[in-house]
C-alpha cells in the first residue's frame, strides 16, 4: 500500500512542480509588471468569485474519489462510468448557476461591498473560473480514484501553461489587470478541457453499465448523501477563509499594495504544498479501501507511518520556508513587496501541524464513512474562527487573519484525534513528531541566524540559506534519532514507486546510511 501511494504521491509531485514553477515564474513576471498595487486590485477581483464558487462542490468529488477507490478493490469497474458522469455533470449544472450568480453581483461587489468600482469588469470575467474550477475538480477526483495521477499533473502543467501565456502577453501588451484575470480565466477553461479529455480515455476503456441513466441517478443520489456533510464542512471552512478575505479590502479600503503583499505570500507558500498535496491526495484512497473494524493493526499503522513520514516531508520545507521567507522575496521581487516575507513565514507555520496529524486524520474519517463527524468538527473551528477572526481582522488586518488562520482549527485537531484514537485505536507518535519538529526548529533557528549576519546579496544569502538547512536538518535528525535505520528501510521500499526518481532517492538514503555508520547510531 505504501509503495502504491508513494507512486502516487510522485505523480502528483511532479505534475505539481512543474505546474507550480511555471506559475511561479509567471508570477515573479506579472507581480513586477503590474506593481504591488495592481496586483491587490488583482487579487480582489478573483476574491468573490472564490468566495462564491465555495457552494459549488456538494461533496460529490469526495464521494467520486472514494467510490472509485471502492468499485476498484472490490472489482467492480461497471459502476465506476456512472461514477464518473454523476461527478462531471453535477459539477457543470451547479458550476453553471454559480457562475450566472456570481456575473450578476458583480456590480454590486465592486461598488457597494468592495468600494472599486472600477472591477466590475474584472469579476465578470473571472465568474468563468467558478464553472471551470468545478470540472477541473471532478477530473482530478477522477484520476485520484483510479490512481491515474499523472493524468492529473498534465493537465495541471497544460493549464498553467496556457494561463501564464496568456498572462503575460496581455498585460505586456498593456491591458493591466483586465489582462491577467483574462489570462487567468483562460488557463482554468483549458485546463478543464484537458481534463474532459482525459476523464474520457478513462472512461471507455471501462466495462458498460445495465440501465445508465438510472444507474446515473442512483449513484448520484447515493454520493450527495455520503458528500452532502462533507460539503458542509468544505463549504464553513472555505467560506470562513474567503469571508475573511473578503474583509481585507474594506479593511484597507485605500491600499491596495498590502492585499497584494499578502496574495503574493499566500501565492508562494504553495512551495511547501509540493509536498503537502502529494501526500493528502493519495491518503484518501488508501485509507478508503481499508475497514477500520475488520483491518485494525493495519489502520493503525497506515495512519501512524502516514503521519511520520508526512512530517519528514512537509515539516522540515515548512521550516526552511520560514527561516529564508525575507531572502526568497527579495531576491524574486526586490523591494517592492516588503510585508510578504513576514506574511509568508507565518503562513507556513501552519503546516507544522503536520507533525500533529493534520495531514492524516481527516482523511481517515471520510475514509470510513465518519462524514457527519468532520462536519461537527468543523462547526467547531467556524464557532472559534468566526468570532476571534473578524476581531482580529478588522483590528490588525492580514496579521490578524493569519492569526485565526493559526488558531482557529487546533482544538478541531485534538478532538479528531482523541476521537480516532477512542474508536479506532490510532494515535501518532508523539516521540516520532517532537523530534523532527526538534530538528527542524535547529536547522530553521542556526539558518536565520547565519542569513541575518551575511551582508551579501539576497540571492546569495538564499542559496547558502538552503544548503546549510539541509545539512544541518540532516544531521539533527540523525542525532535526536527522527530518522532510524527502519525509516530507511521503509522508505527504500516505498521509493520504489517513485519510477526512475527511485534511484536517486536510493543515493540519497544510501548517503544517510554511511552517515548513521560514522555516527554510529
Amino acid at each position: 500500500m505504501a509503495k502504491v501511494s508513494a507512486r502516487g504521491s510522485f505523480h502528483v509531485l511532479w505534475g505539481l512542480v512543474i505546474s507550480t514553477v511555471i506559475s511561479s515564474v509567471g508570477t515573479i513576471f506579472i507581480a513586477r509588471l503590474l506593481g504591488s498595487d495592481l496586483y491587490g486590485l488583482y487579487g480582489i477581483a478573483l476574491t468573490a468569485p472564490t468566495l462564491i464558487g465555495v457552494f459549488r462542490d456538494w461533496g460529490i468529488n469526495s464521494a467520486v474519489v472514494r467510490s472509485t477507490a471502492q468499485c476498484r478493490a472490490e472489482e467492480r469497474g461497471a459502476e465506476i462510468r456512472q461514477v464518473f458522469l454523476s461527478g462531471l455533470i453535477f459539477e457543470i449544472a451547479l458550476g453553471l448557476v454559480l457562475s450566472a450568480v456570481a456575473f450578476g453581483l458583480s456590480g454590486f461587489l465592486a461598488t457597494d461591498v468592495f468600494h472599486r468600482p472600477e472591477i466590475v469588469t474584472l469579476i465578470q470575467i473571472a465568474s468563468v473560473s467558478i464553472l471551470a474550477t468545478g470540472i477541473i475538480n471532478a477530473a482530478t477526483a477522477a484520476f485520484t480514484g483510479t490512481e491515474r495521477m499523472e493524468l492529473n499533473s498534465v493537465m495541471l502543467i497544460c493549464q498553467s501553461i496556457v494561463k501564464i501565456l496568456i498572462i503575460i502577453t496581455l498585460v505586456v501588451l498593456g491591458l493591466g489587470t483586465t489582462g491577467a484575470v483574462t489570462g487567468f480565466v483562460g488557463g482554468m477553461v483549458f485546463g478543464a478541457m484537458v481534463g474532459v479529455l482525459f476523464m474520457w480515455v478513462i472512461y471507455r476503456k471501462l466495462p458498460k453499465p445495465i440501465g445508465s441513466i438510472a444507474g446515473i441517478k442512483a449513484c448520484t443520489k447515493a454520493m450527495l448523501t455520503y458528500g452532502t456533510p462533507i460539503s458542509l464542512a468544505t463549504i464553513i471552512s472555505s467560506f470562513q477563509t474567503q469571508f475573511f478575505a473578503f474583509l481585507l479590502p474594506i479593511y484597507y479600503l485605500s491600499n491596495n499594495s498590502i492585499i497584494g503583499n499578502y496574495n503574493l505570500a499566500t501565492t508562494f507558500v504553495v512551495l511547501i504544498t509540493f509536498f503537502a498535496t502529494p501526500v493528502t491526495t493519495v491518503m484518501f484512497p488508501a485509507f478508503s479501501k481499508l475497514d477500520a473494524q475488520k483491518d485494525k493493526e493495519t489502520i493503525r499503522n497506515v495512519f501512524q507511518f502516514s503521519v511520520k513520514y508526512a512530517s519528514l516531508l512537509v515539516v522540515p520545507v515548512a521550516a526552511l520556508v520560514m527561516s529564508l521567507a525575507e531572502p526568497a522575496v527579495s531576491t524574486l521581487f526586490g523591494n517592492s513587496y516588503n510585508f510578504s516575507g513576514l506574511f509568508l513565514a507565518l503562513l507556513s507555520i501552519t503546516y507544522l501541524y503536520t507533525a500533529f496529524g493534520s495531514l492524516s486524520t481527516v482523511n481517515l474519517l471520510i475514509s470510513q464513512g465518519q462524514t457527519k463527524l468532520s462536519l461537527y468538527l468543523t462547526i467547531i473551528t467556524a464557532a472559534i474562527g468566526f468570532p476571534i477572526g473578524y476581531i482580529l481582522v478588522n483590528r490588525f488586518g492580514a496579521l490578524g487573519l493569519i492569526a485565526t488562520t493559526l488558531t482557529a482549527g487546533l482544538p478541531s485537531l485534538f478532538l479528531s484525534l482523541r476521537w480516532a484514537n477512542k474508536n479506532y485505536g490510532v494515535s501518532v507518535d508523539w516521540g516520532a513528531s517532537v523530534k523532527i519538529l526538534l530538528s527542524a526548529g535547529i536547522a530553521a533557528t542556526l539558518t536565520y541566524t547565519l542569513v541575518s549576519y551575511l551582508n551579501w546579496a539576497s540571492w546569495t544569502r538564499l542559496v547558502v540559506g538552503v544548503l546549510f538547512f539541509v545539512l544541518v536538518f540532516i544531521f539533527s535528525a540523525l542525532l535526536t534519532r527522527a530518522v532510524s535505520r527502519s525509516d530507511i528501510s521503509n522508505l527504500r521500499q516505498m521509493a520504489g514507486g517513485f519510477g526512475f526518481i527511485s534511484t536517486l532517492v536510493n543515493q540519497v538514503l544510501n548517503f544517510v546510511e554511511k552517515l548513521m555508520t560514522i555516527l554510529r547510531l
